[in-house]
């Protein structure tokens, strides 16, 4: 076992609980180049990390009630279909390549939240501490609900969400991303519930598709390095345990910004490398 795994996967789990999501975007640059993983590798190795992470917050939100389940399966069996066929493109993809596409989409998610923080920093603030509460606001949406709150699985609702989550999780089998970035919005537009309910809707979501990507990993031809993969994944759920009490103490804008300053840092760190 590498004695830097555990350390390197709190700092993993630290940005995990700090935004609320999307701090798995840093788990494949320090696997590959801190702790010498393939990229194929470490795109296994991330999914288990954000999926361990993930299930944790989707437990302790589906026993709080604050999961809409319907649509979270319903974006979880699409998205689980797709991982594996992800992760299969990934492993037959060069290593400067998948690196390279990993340094676009950082760049892309970088763009976004601080964007994002600047034009909707109430938003920001949700997505840091991860709250959420029964809340609808259907005008456009896909989905309907009825008069409490459940909603109504129509043809039209199933094909977008399903469409997202195939999308979704062939992204998340091709480079070891949660796609919390994708699924909120995704949530959002299909089925109109809102932005605190989305984000816990999304945790059960990774937690599924993320296992489907690991289970395609792990019994491919190039496998799962466990040695490095659990005491990772363990570090990386300390670390988010101390990121959310940290989350509490800080502006949700300004920490987006940090962290979105940092991700266009480490995309032109490996662009460069590449």
């Amino acid at each position: 076992m590498d004695p830097l795994a555990i350390p390197l996967g709190a700092v993993v789990g630290l940005t995990l609980g700090l935004t609320g999501g999307g701090g798995s975007i840093f788990a494949v640059p320090i696997l590959v180049y801190a702790l010498g993983l393939t990229p194929a590798e470490a795109v296994g190795v991330s999914l288990g990390t954000v999926g361990l992470v993930a299930a944790a917050g989707a437990v302790q939100r589906l026993l709080a009630g604050q999961v809409q389940a319907r649509p979270a399966l319903v974006f979880s069996a699409s998205g689980a279909l797709a991982a594996p066929f992800g992760a299969s493109v990934g492993q037959g993809l060069p290593g400067d390549v998948l690196l390279t596409l990993f340094a676009v989409l950082m760049v892309f998610i970088g763009l976004r939240l601080w964007r994002s923080a600047s034009s909707e920093p109430d938003a920001a603030a949700v997505v840091r501490a991860g709250l959420a509460r029964a809340e609808l606001a259907e005008s456009g949406a896909a989905c309907r609900h009825d008069a409490v709150g459940r909603m109504q699985v129509t043809l039209r609702c199933f094909l977008t969400i399903t469409a997202f989550g195939l999308a979704t999780g062939f992204l998340a089998g091709l480079l070891g991303v949660g796609g919390g970035f994708l699924i909120v919005p995704a949530l959002i537009f299909c089925t109109g519930i809102g932005m605190h309910t989305a984000v816990a809707t999304s945790l059960l979501v990774i937690a599924l598709i993320s296992a489907s990507g690991v289970i395609a990993t792990a019994t491919g031809p190039m496998g799962l390095p466990w040695a490095v993969a659990l005491p990772f994944a363990g570090g990386g759920l300390l670390g988010m345990v101390l990121g959310t009490v940290v989350a509490a103490r800080l502006s949700g804008p300004m920490l987006q910004k940090l962290f979105a300053t940092a991700i266009l840092a480490v995309a032109a760190f490996m662009l460069t490398m590449g």
